[in-house]
């Protein structure tokens, strides 16, 4: 799959492409410069071409599509009645939050974590409890003592992401197992943003939250959508599963705006995205995805040998330990004044992320090595470097 020309690039009116001047090469925000499915391309075009763009209906394709996409996927079989769509991912985990917490209550994080979880679970009302990932050397894996310990002094939720934004980890099953069994056992919630699930590749062994045993089923929420590997944010849909009655209780009792809120636009492009016939442009998309993150390993391994990179199991989002190039707590700045790159800044993501980096490598290749010959070329300015 190749992405489109710089040039066209360059039309589009979203974040990515309008946030910087056009000297700056954009790889910051999580949208991707690929073209869109041609079944999500035709669905639209049918929709405005019919003038189908009122309201949102109270009965959609959208559950049963997502159904037959996990299946087909992942092997797993949510029921499509446990489904209620909203929004966005991040309104579907605020409103899962209110009623999972109270308000005051601590919510567990994984940092370094996406950064709006900060300030979502502070929307809930709640207080953010941090319990970073452990690094182990080799990968990061979720902290199980350190979430236990948060448990007993007292925290209600977790909130998981899962696979993880920015380091790409899919969790291990055993993991996510034992994270449900310690929810269980201190009556605490999991709600598990899965958006980056279909960008798991192949041999990575992701495992849904829910499809991991009875104790995850029994307390977890599952928010999905097909907008990071559909490029689709903007139309904004996504779906809030559960498979307990608890859970589907409180899910069922959310108000019908949370439901309304879901885009006309964004569920006719999601049942198109979870069809059998996009199958073969995700299949395209994720070996497109492995070349390119195979590509940074190696450039990053000849231009910019001092930086720590570890290629993610899944998505298109690299996390770049810049730290020994001594550029300081964030070095994206530097990069987008001197380098004109702009990058997603390392602290953002909590103070793990410190002297950091997340690179977005759902582009074109040349575009990524353009990216990190500017970025090497800083290394010639620097007096340890002379």
């Amino acid at each position: 799959m190749r992405a489109l020309p710089l040039a066209q690039l360059r039309e589009r009116t979203s974040e990515k492409w309008r946030e910087y001047p056009a000297d700056v090469l954009p790889l910051f925000v999580a949208e991707t410069d690929f073209p869109l499915a041609p079944a999500i391309t035709h669905a639209l075009d049918r929709a405005v071409r019919s003038g189908d763009t009122g309201y949102v209906a109270s009965r959609t394709p959208l559950a049963e599509a997502f159904a037959g996409f996990a299946q087909r996927r992942y092997g797993w079989s949510p029921e499509p009645a446990r489904m209620r769509s909203t929004a966005d991912v991040s309104m579907g985990i605020v409103e899962i939050l209110r009623r999972v917490a109270a308000p005051g209550d601590r919510v567990i994080v994984n940092p370094p974590v996406y950064p709006p979880f900060f300030e979502l679970v502070e929307e809930a009302g709640a207080v953010v409890e941090r319990v970073p990932l452990r690094d182990t050397g080799d990968e990061w894996e979720l902290d199980l003592v350190g979430i236990r310990a948060a448990l007993e002094d007292g925290a209600r939720a977790v909130l998981l992401c899962n696979p993880h934004n920015p380091t790409g980890t899919v969790h291990s099953a055993a993991s996510l197992a034992a994270l449900a069994d310690l929810a269980v056992e201190y009556g605490a919630a999991v709600v598990s943003d899965e958006i980056h699930a279909p960008l798991a590749q192949p041999g990575a062994a992701y495992t849904p939250f829910l499809a991991v045993s009875d104790a995850a089923r029994q307390v977890g929420y599952a928010i999905v959508s097909a907008s990071k590997a559909f490029n689709l944010a903007g139309l904004k849909c996504a779906l809030m599963v559960t498979a307990a009655e608890d859970t589907s209780r409180v899910v069922r009792g959310l108000p019908v705006e949370v439901e309304w809120r879901t885009g006309q636009f964004g569920m006719l492009a999601a049942v198109a995205a979870f069809s059998e016939e996009s199958d073969a442009w995700l299949d395209g998309l994720l070996v497109t995805l492995d070349e390119n993150r195979r590509l940074l390993a190696d450039l990053l391994a000849e231009h910019l040998p001092g930086a720590r990179y570890r290629m993610p199991d899944a998505g298109y989002l690299a996390w770049i330990d810049l730290t020994g190039l001594g550029w300081g707590a964030n070095p994206s700045k530097r990069i987008l004044r001197e380098a004109k790159v702009a990058l997603h800044f390392g602290p953002a993501f909590g103070a793990e992320g410190a002297g950091h980096v997340r690179l977005n490598f759902g582009t074109s290749p040349e575009i990524i090595t353009e990216a990190i010959t500017r970025i090497a070329a800083l290394r010639a300015h620097d007096p340890h470097d002379a």
